[in-house]
């Protein structure tokens, strides 16, 4: 089960790397990920070239301001696109120490199909492992022959314990 989550992670972090990205109109080092969301779609912000080491980014595209932080060389930050918006183009403004840059959002159609769902989108099957069929299948039948077996072979072996135990005090 370890080497399915080492898979699974490594893929979402390899799908996330080779994502498109949408660079901000006027080249201030801007970036949205993915490169059109849908209303509703959750986003990253990376904004390049900036010497402090905290920065914030606001558009009326995104439900909050973003406050930016250092990662990987960049200043980064996660927002959600408003799900009321209209497909088309918003202004994002980052500011970061005493300078400002501005760039865009482009927004896709409210039926575009984000490249990867902001959370999940089916029910996750989980608890029992195996034994969860195993269990439904139990209660639909009733014990069987098996079952009956079983319990007559660990009666057995019980009374004869019992019986040694008594046999072994007597002897005393």
């Amino acid at each position: 089960m370890g080497s399915l989550r080492v898979t699974l992670c490594s893929g979402a972090l390899a799908a996330v790397a080779l994502a498109p990205e949408a660079h901000a109109a006027g080249g201030g080092g801007v970036s949205v990920i993915p490169a059109a969301p849908a209303p509703g779609t959750d986003v990253t912000l990376r904004v390049s070239d900036c010497a402090e080491r905290t920065a914030v980014a606001a558009s009326s595209a995104l439900v909050a301001a973003v406050p930016l932080a250092p990662a990987d060389g960049t200043l980064v930050g996660e927002s959600r696109v408003r799900s009321t918006l209209t497909a088309g183009s918003y202004a994002v403004r980052v500011t970061c120490g005493g300078t400002a840059r501005t760039g865009t959002i482009t927004v896709a159609r409210a039926g575009a199909r984000p490249s990867a769902p902001a959370s999940p989108v089916a029910p996750v099957r989980a608890g029992g492992g195996g034994t969860a069929r195993l269990a439904a299948e139990a209660r639909q039948t009733g014990p069987g022959t098996a079952h009956a077996v079983t319990g007559a072979v660990l009666a057995g072996i019980a009374a004869v314990a019992v019986a040694r135990a008594r046999r072994s005090r007597g002897a005393r």
